[in-house]
Formats: C-alpha cells, sequence, structure tokens
C-alpha cells in the first residue's frame, strides 16, 4: 500500500473506534448508574426511553434508562456555560481539550483483533489504527502522563483557589501513582522481549500474564485507579476540603468534557490491562475466526470496567495522606521488588540456571 492509502485506512479506522469509544463513554456512565444501583438496592435509571412490553395484562419496561446517556448530554448542553472573571480564557478552554485527547490517543496501539482481509484491505499484523508500532508501550506511558496537564491547566487558568489546591493535590496523586504504573509495565514488556503490544498479546497465547504475575496485574490495576481518580482514590472531590476539585469554575459541555475523559480514560486503561494481563484479543478459535477478536477484548474490557465500579461501591474513600503513603511505602517497592525478581529468574532462564536451581529446592524440600 502507498503511503496516502495507509494514511488513509488509519484515518477511517481511527474515526470508527473514536465513535466507537464515545458512545461507549456515554453508556459506560450508564453501566455505572446501574450496577451502583443493584449493589446498592436501588431502581437507578428507567425512565428516560424504554419499549413498552404488554406483560400479564399490564406493561413492562424493556431496556428502561437506555436513552439516560443522551438525555444527560442534552441537558449539559442547555445548561448555562458562563465564564468566570479574570480567567485565563486561552488556558480555561484548552485544559478540558487536554483532558479528553490523551483519553482517546492511548486507543491508537491497541490491537483489536488478529490480521484479517476485508476486501482489498489486508490489516496486518494485527487490527489497529497504528498497527505494528515497536515502541506502542512507551507511546501508552507518553500520552497517559499529558494528561496531568490537562488538570493542573484548569484548576490553575480558574482563577480560584479552591481549583488550584484541587489541581495541585490531582496532579500529585497522577504522577506518584505513575511511578509504580510505569515500573510495573516493564513486566509483560520483559516476559514478551517486546514493546508491540501484538507481541505482547501474541506471548500470551500459552497462559494470560494475569496467572503467571497475579502480583503486577493487581498492582497495575490499583495504579491506574489512582491514575484515574477512581474511588477509592477520588480525593479531588473531597467536598469537605476542596468544594469539586480542579473543575469547580467549570460548567456546561466545559464540565462534561472532563466528565467525559474519565470514562474515556476508563475504557482506555482497560483495554490496556486487557492487552498486557488479558490477552488482549486471545481466545478460542480467533486464528479461524478473527472477528471474534474484537468480542474477547470487548468482554474484558467491560469486565474490567465493572470490577470499578463495584470497587467504587465497596471500599470508602482514602484520607490523602494514606492514599500517598499507600503509593509511595506501598505500590512503588512491592512494583520495583517484583521487577527485580521477575529479571533475574528471566535472566537465570535464558542462562539455563534456573531449571537446576528448581530441582534443588525441590530435592531440599522433598528429600
Amino acid at each position: 500500500m502507498t503511503p496516502g492509502a495507509i494514511a488513509i485506512r488509519a484515518l477511517i479506522i481511527g474515526f470508527i473506534i473514536s465513535f466507537a469509544v464515545i458512545t461507549g463513554f456515554a453508556y459506560t456512565t450508564l453501566l455505572e448508574r446501574k450496577v451502583l444501583a443493584r449493589l446498592q438496592h436501588r431502581v437507578g435509571p428507567n425512565r428516560a426511553g424504554y419499549i413498552p412490553v404488554p406483560w400479564r395484562g399490564g406493561e413492562k419496561r424493556f431496556l428502561g434508562g437506555f436513552m439516560q446517556p443522551a438525555a444527560d448530554a442534552v441537558k449539559l448542553f442547555m445548561k448555562e456555560d458562563p465564564t468566570p472573571a479574570k480567567v485565563d480564557k486561552i488556558t480555561y478552554n484548552l485544559a478540558p481539550m487536554l483532558a479528553v485527547i490523551p483519553a482517546i490517543l492511548i486507543l491508537a496501539v491497541i490491537p483489536w483483533a488478529p490480521a484479517f482481509r476485508l476486501g482489498p484491505w489486508r490489516f496486518t499484523p494485527y487490527f489497529a489504527i497504528a498497527p505494528g508500532i515497536n515502541v506502542g508501550v512507551l507511546f501508552i506511558l507518553a500520552i497517559t502522563s499529558i494528561s496531568v496537564y490537562g488538570i493542573i491547566l484548569a484548576g490553575w487558568a480558574s482563577n480560584s483557589k479552591y481549583a488550584i489546591l484541587g489541581g495541585i493535590r490531582a496532579s500529585a496523586q497522577m504522577i506518584s501513582y505513575e511511578l509504580a504504573l510505569g515500573i510495573i509495565v516493564l513486566i509483560p514488556i520483559m516476559m514478551a522481549n517486546s514493546m508491540n503490544l501484538g507481541e505482547i498479546v501474541e506471548a500470551q497465547r500459552p497462559f494470560w500474564f494475569a496467572f503467571i504475575q497475579p502480583l503486577a496485574a493487581i498492582v497495575f490495576f490499583i495504579a491506574a485507579l489512582a491514575e484515574l481518580q477512581r474511588a477509592p482514590f477520588d480525593l479531588l472531590e473531597a467536598e469537605q476540603e476542596l468544594s469539586a476539585g480542579f473543575n469547580v469554575e467549570y460548567a456546561g459541555m466545559r464540565f462534561g468534557m472532563f466528565f467525559m475523559a474519565e470514562y474515556m480514560k476508563m475504557i482506555s486503561l482497560s483495554a490496556i490491562f486487557a492487552t498486557f494481563f488479558l490477552g488482549g484479543y486471545g481466545g478460542p478459535f480467533v486464528d479461524r475466526f478473527p472477528w471474534l477478536g474484537f468480542i474477547y477484548i470487548i468482554a474484558k474490557i467491560i469486565g474490567c470496567l465493572f470490577l470499578m465500579i463495584w470497587i467504587r461501591a465497596s471500599l470508602p474513600r482514602l484520607r490523602y495522606d494514606q492514599l500517598m503513603g499507600f503509593g509511595w511505602k506501598g505500590l512503588l517497592p512491592i512494583a520495583v521488588l517484583n521487577f527485580i525478581i521477575t529479571a533475574v529468574l528471566i535472566v537465570m532462564a535464558e542462562e539455563g540456571t534456573l531449571a537446576p536451581l528448581l530441582e534443588t529446592i525441590r530435592g531440599f524440600f522433598i528429600g
């Protein structure tokens, strides 16, 4: 294919995936409200949009609430969107975009299905917006680091003490947990011997890395929750101290963009977790039917989203000193120690000294 054809195909695939994720963001909010309602013995959204079905002399509401995301979007568009006095207008308007854009850019390197052919187009080595990038993991780490700028700039540009304190607190939290996140990402890189996400997925064909490295998977998931500022790490919404955090001076659709960024990052980080530790698009019969890859990875993403919502419904919010102490004194040492042990074991296995050592240990305990 010519460079022009490759660029056009990437634009088309990027538009399709971005549209799917934006739609998925809307229905992730509905999923969260429905799951939280079920876990807390409430009803949840059931009015905005339903299909009336005759049922035993009455009427049963099928898919009750499925239009709630659309109703929320209309409400946000119709709400007054004032700009506070003495704000830095350029930065104030740019900050919501800096929060949303990285959440979409992450998806550029995520593998969604194995190689397949569709008409004149052949998607190799796997289906993605930008397939075959050898430094895909570095791309993800770089893009996730950008989102902190949207938060700190939103707090600073709002010309509010509450907003700037919320921005500083949120950025300190994100930077602290990025250390553990960045170190634990080295585990799948070492095990697959590649930073290409497609090769990381292929390396998990025998066993998912979550089974081989459960501690690394747990640390990654917890650090991702803190990076998302989801419960129990949602300190930016500690109303007693900071009003509503860095976005307190935003309203209408500009506030909605921060809301959108949170849920889109939930989807993106769930896709990354599924790729690194749950085998990505891998699953039974995916070699014969490549379209199953889309189903497998979407199911894994929905499972991760459900777990995030379940944690929000179950655990209380941490204090800020507990949150920072847990990141620096808990997750970071565990991530470093796990990285060192894994690196030593991989080198020993390559040098051929691991098997004799395991046999010696086995003989010591059995004999």
